[in-house]
């Protein structure tokens, strides 16, 4: 293994993972942190998804340091810690935290935080953060129900959350290229430990990026940051990979659509599924909760919708998403729909579910869980950032295409079979 990374939730671990095989790296990716014996094989980079987002802060750190130790154990020469491309945290972390912490177990004088993801309209200038032409602070994330974002300027929102300095490497350094870019980061180590938001507003700027960052033990940034990562090794002539299938060998089986965020994006997805003439079933926290939604009714609608994909969705507006909350408790009205879609899942694999489509990174943690899936090995790309995967070692192997809330085109729902053999 040559880079090993720590991931805050499934979806974003499967997006990072598809990037590092995208540009060439023999990549696994594994749902929580591997036993001593677990063997990654030829992987050249290994992928720990966590669930790890929104949890305390101290337990955030304690499971990020235990992946980063599994990791080096087993030859990680460099330390991704990934998170969301909308920087998803609240006022005390958990990203500064987990930075900090990864800070001082590999020793690192200065590490870099950059958030950018062009190909999904994300990208970082003056140190804020834009979603397509709107700040982050203007963009649906002001009203996510766990993380909402409400400030776009990085450096004061990362800032609040650790006590090392944090300051800006801005889009003029980052247009020079890796030469400047090495000097900005060799004159922030001179002041001491420092965090730095790098701008960055297209590809190359990330990839001058990554050839920068060769020499950092830790580099912190949402899947984007990877895109220059593999290239240092192909320079230094450990890797000759060629990128990621174009198609995935699925096992024969039928499909299913699992959807539980509420995004705007997985919103319009559901729509366009349903205006497509897709078979869909919505449920809700509050109907789950008085039992008139249950793993039963949903199943029946399953299995009575035919052999083509049917769809099961919570999504739902802002509005109905705060009112379930107050009932209910925020962390019970999203339990509730975990819960029943893993149940639902399970129950779907004993009767020759094989694919399986998951949207929103806490509805596909609890699917991967209830399955029992260890390890993924990652397919072809669907839309920006998400990839199918296949998972390894089961009895009962499934295909999975684990798709973060934001991501996707809104014809996602409806195209993602035609990637599958």
């Amino acid at each position: 293994m040559l880079l090993g990374a720590v991931a805050d939730d499934l979806t974003g671990a499967t997006d990072l993972a598809l990037m590092l095989a995208r540009e060439g790296m023999k990549t696994v990716q594994v749902v929580g942190t591997p036993p001593a014996t677990f063997d990654p094989g030829e992987a050249e980079a290994v992928v720990v998804a966590l669930k790890s987002r929104t949890i305390p802060a101290g337990e955030a750190v304690a499971l990020s340091l235990e992946a980063a130790r599994w990791l080096r154990a087993h030859g990680a020469r460099q330390i991704i810690f990934k998170y969301c491309s909308t920087f998803d945290s609240t006022a005390e972390g958990n990203i500064g935290p987990v930075a900090e912490a990864l800070m001082g177990e590999l020793g690192a004088a200065v590490t870099i935080a950059c958030p950018a993801f062009p190909a999904n309209k994300r990208t970082v200038y003056r140190g804020h953060l834009f979603v397509g032409d709107l700040l982050l602070s203007d963009s649906p994330m002001k009203d996510h129900p766990l993380t909402p974002m409400r400030d776009a300027n990085l450096v004061r929102v990362l800032q609040a959350q650790t006590s090392v300095p944090v300051g800006l490497v801005a889009r003029e350094t980052v247009a020079k290229g890796p030469d400047a870019i090495r000097a900005a980061f060799a004159a922030a180590e001179a002041e001491g430990p420092r965090m730095l938001i790098v701008d960055a507003i297209e590809d190359d700027d990330l990839r001058a990026i990554g050839e920068a960052a060769a020499g950092l033990p830790l580099i912190t940034g949402g899947s984007g940051i990877a895109i220059g990562l593999p290239a240092n090794f192909r320079r230094a002539g450990l890797i000759e990979g060629s990128g990621a299938p174009a198609r995935l060998a699925a096992p024969a089986g039928r499909p299913v659509v699992l959807a539980g965020s509420c995004s705007a994006a997985t919103r319009r997805q559901v729509a366009a599924a349903i205006d497509a003439g897709m078979p869909a079933l919505k449920v809700d926290p509050l109907a789950i909760a008085e039992g008139t939604d249950t793993a039963g009714t949903v199943l029946a609608f399953i299995e009575a919708a035919g052999e083509g994909p049917a769809l099961v969705y919570a999504s739902d507006e802002p509005a109905a998403v705060a009112r379930a909350q107050e009932k209910l408790g925020r962390e019970r009205a999203g339990e509730l729909v975990e819960h029943l879609f893993a149940a639902v899942a399970t129950s779907l694999r004993d009767r020759g579910y094989t694919r399986f489509l998951v949207a929103g990174g806490e509805t596909s943690g609890a699917v991967v869980q209830a399955l029992g899936v260890a390890a993924l090995a990652i397919g072809p790309e669907i839309d920006p950032g998400v990839p199918w995967t296949l998972s390894l070692g089961d009895a009962k192997p499934v295909a999975l295409a684990l798709k973060s809330g934001n991501f996707g085109a809104d014809d996602f729902f409806l195209k993602a079979w035609s990637f599958l053999e």
